[in-house]
C-alpha cells in the first residue's frame, strides 16, 4: 500500500507520473493480486485520466476487483463501496450517460451507512450532492476537486 499512495501523491503535481506509476503498478498486482491493492489502484487511476472515457474504464475496474469471483466482501472493500458507485456516477455523467449517473448515484447512496460522521464521509456524501447537481443541470464537465 505505501506505493500505491506514493504513487497517488503524484497525482496532485504530475497527473503523468502518477498515471506511469500506478499502471506499473496496476500490471505488477496483476489479476490474481489482492482485490484491495487492485481496487485502490484501479480507483485513482480512473482520477488521473485526461479523458472522461478512461475515467468511467477504470472505475469500472475498481468496481469489478471488489466483486470478483471468490472475493469475500469485507469490511475493507465494503468501506469503499459509497466511494466506488460516487465515481462510476460521476464517470457515467461526464460521458453523457444520465440514466447510468442515476442509478450509480442510488446504489451510493444505498451504501452509507458504513461511512463514519468523520471528514471522509462528509467528503462523499459532498460529492454525492455535488454530481447530484451536475446531473440535474445536465453538465458533463470534470467537477472542481473539494
Amino acid at each position: 500500500m505505501a506505493d500505491i499512495y506514493a504513487a497517488v501523491r503524484l497525482g496532485g503535481g504530475d497527473p503523468d507520473a502518477a498515471r506511469a506509476a500506478l499502471t506499473r503498478l496496476w500490471n505488477e498486482i496483476g489479476e490474481g493480486g489482492d482485490p484491495l491493492h487492485r481496487c485502490v489502484v484501479a480507483h485513482h487511476l480512473a482520477d488521473v485520466q485526461e479523458l472522461p472515457e478512461g475515467a468511467l474504464l477504470w472505475d469500472q475496474r475498481a468496481l469489478a476487483a471488489v466483486f470478483g469471483p471468490g472475493i469475500p466482501l469485507d469490511e475493507g472493500l465494503r468501506g469503499f463501496l459509497p466511494s466506488l458507485y460516487l465515481n462510476l456516477a460521476d464517470s457515467h455523467r461526464r460521458v453523457g450517460d444520465f440514466e447510468m449517473a442515476r442509478m450509480q448515484l442510488a446504489i451510493a447512496r444505498g451504501h452509507l451507512d458504513v461511512l463514519a460522521n468523520d471528514a471522509y464521509g462528509a467528503v462523499i456524501r459532498t460529492g454525492l450532492s455535488d454530481v447530484e447537481a451536475a446531473l440535474e443541470s445536465r453538465s458533463m464537465e470534470r467537477l472542481s476537486a473539494s
